[in-house]
């Protein structure tokens, strides 16, 4: 009897278990096969503007994002705004600056300080403009919270931490892509797909043409492209002569650690180096609200020997990055000759293997914090500047779940698309009439360095920085974020987009990706409705829709 009862209880624990896996199966097949009109692969500013204006033209959408915070770099850390002009930022991008000016429009907002103390400094125009209710500067979290606020209201699906499968993840038929799927085995089917990573992945595994690194200035008849020795336009480059060895003097000691033993290239010549990566760091001088520098995993001293050689020649120039958000906050960014940018340790990461970003990752951010950890702590460091950085730290109240440090590397630049227009610097300079315009940028041409090396003479210096101011705004064509039709003809890429390196220098600035991520899903929507290649989309319709969408398509609109 027992022996039966025993019997008849693993009988039914068996069915038990039984019906509960095929109930998790059953789960499992549903969430695999996802459709909707539009699918757009990215957590950036872009993609979740993108995903808005889909939703405002009636359409599906279902976002893909490998991040789990939304916003790219407006919601980790890039605070203080690239804006360029703000007249000719429109659309669903001034409506989320409109959004930053509400919410500080409340005392609430002000918990680490008084609105009146606040220096309303922004990047090239004030920080808070009362006249059009817009604000261009802002906390993290607070970027953060107006992205979910956006995703919530339209009911956006957003599946977050899902990977796309860059081997095999592509499914193409007829040169347009059906379907994508995730390392998770997700699959994701769309009529229109949407690249708004800053990293081009949809785009390259959909075997669309593009390029890493700079083009020579000979390929689109430039003058700030390719290397560009000896070309000193901002204040990040060796104004003092700072011998680069080991021992002072002694080629025989080998170079100090962050310089390059290779020659920089002729100049003008391209190659397939990236301007630096960095951290866009939250800092606070609030005793309440500071955590202190903490040493980072791996801590390498001699990483930062130059720096202290360049503080030997007198440099002074430490906090003047420090441009002031909120809140006593800062989003601090690379200044000077030696600083934030970890230059030359970038090269491989837009074609490298999701495990190998995670190393460049990881090693930026031991460099950046071992930079802070380093300044904070080492003797050699001048007194008045220890004391003065040691009233610095993270701000405890952002990033709380990545130990309140940024949760987004800075990727200034990865691929780029090649497509049958590529904007160049003759674009952005006013000098030809872009066609079809589906915006505006307005931002200097502007590189951070690209490597570091010795001179001739002897002597260290850096390599790559560019600041050329752009006489007017100008527009950006919608046949730079389309693919060629022999390749694709219905994805999309307004982050990414067909551009030379010199021209991404002004284009790749947050507001502006806003913006083309609304151009593109205004125009994606489009091609869904007409039954056609995004190509072949009618430009007529899609002007009179954009600047129905209070976007600025040229100087007269």
């Amino acid at each position: 009897m027992n022996k039966d009862i025993y019997n008849f209880k693993r009988f039914y624990l068996l069915i038990v278990l039984l019906f509960c896996l095929s109930v998790k199966v059953k789960a499992q097949q549903k969430v695999k096969d996802m459709e909707a009109d539009i699918v757009i692969y990215g957590g950036t500013s872009a993609a979740v503007m993108a995903a808005v204006q889909a939703t405002k033209m009636g359409k599906s959408v279902v976002v893909v994002s490998p991040d789990k915070h939304l916003g790219g770099l407006s919601s980790s850390g890039l605070g203080f705004t690239d804006t360029g002009n703000k007249q000719v930022i429109g659309g669903l991008a001034r409506e989320f600056y409109h959004r930053v000016y509400l919410h500080y429009d409340q005392d609430t907002a002000w918990k680490w300080q008084q609105k009146s103390d606040y220096g309303n400094v922004g990047q090239g125009t004030p920080a808070i403009d009362g006249k059009d209710r817009t604000m261009w500067i802002f906390e993290p979290h607070v970027a953060e919270a107006i992205m979910e606020a956006f995703v919530k209201e339209h009911q956006i699906k957003v599946y977050r931490d899902e990977w796309l499968n860059r081997e095999t993840g592509v499914e193409k038929k007829a040169g347009k892509i059906v379907s994508i799927t995730t390392l998770s085995r997700k699959k994701f089917k769309g009529k229109v797909f949407i690249d708004a990573t800053y990293e081009g992945d949809l785009m390259a595994a959909a075997k669309v043409s593009y390029h890493v690194g700079r083009e020579s200035n000979a390929t689109y008849n430039e003058q700030w492209n390719g290397v560009q020795t000896e070309v000193f336009q901002h204040a990040h480059h060796f104004t003092e002569l700072v011998d680069p060895y080991v021992i002072k003097g002694d080629k025989s000691s080998g170079l100090l650690e962050g310089i390059s033993a290779t020659h920089p290239g002729v100049k003008g010549a391209g190659d397939h180096k990236l301007q630096a990566y960095c951290f866009r760091m939250c800092l606070t001088d609030n005793p309440e609200n500071r955590v202190e520098f903490p040493k980072p995993d791996f801590y390498n001293p001699k990483a930062y020997e130059l720096l202290v050689r360049v503080f030997e020649k007198g440099w002074k120039e430490l906090f003047n990055k420090y441009d002031p958000v909120p809140n006593r906050k800062t989003d601090t960014n690379n200044h000077g000759p030696f600083s934030t940018d970890y230059i030359g340790e970038n090269y491989d990461y837009p074609e490298a293997c999701y495990a190998r970003r995670k190393e460049i990752n990881k090693a930026h951010e031991n460099y950046q914090k071992g930079l802070l950890y380093f300044m904070a702590k080492d003797p050699r460091i001048p007194s008045d500047l220890q004391k003065k950085i040691n009233t610095w730290g993270l701000a405890k109240d952002e990033f709380k779940d990545n130990g309140n440090w940024p949760h987004q590397l800075y990727i200034r630049e990865a691929r780029r698309m090649v497509s049958d227009y590529v904007m160049t610097e003759h674009d952005v300079l006013g000098k030809k009439v872009v066609p079809h315009s589906i915006g505006m940028g307005s931002y200097s041409l502007d590189s951070h360095h690209i490597q570091r090396y010795v001179t001739e003479a002897g002597f260290v210096q850096n390599e790559g920085d560019i600041g050329v101011k752009a006489p007017q705004p100008y527009s950006i064509a919608y046949y730079a974020i389309i693919p060629k039709k022999t390749e694709c003809e219905n994805l999309l890429v307004p982050v990414c987009l067909s551009v030379s390196h010199i021209a991404y220098g002004s284009i790749r600035m947050e507001p502006v990706f806003m913006i083309l991520g609304e151009s593109a899903a205004t125009a994606a929507s489009l091609a869904i409705d007409s039954k056609l290649p995004v190509q072949d989309v009618d430009y007529k319709l899609l002007k009179h829709l954009l600047l129905q969408q209070k976007q600025h398509l040229t100087l007269t609109d």
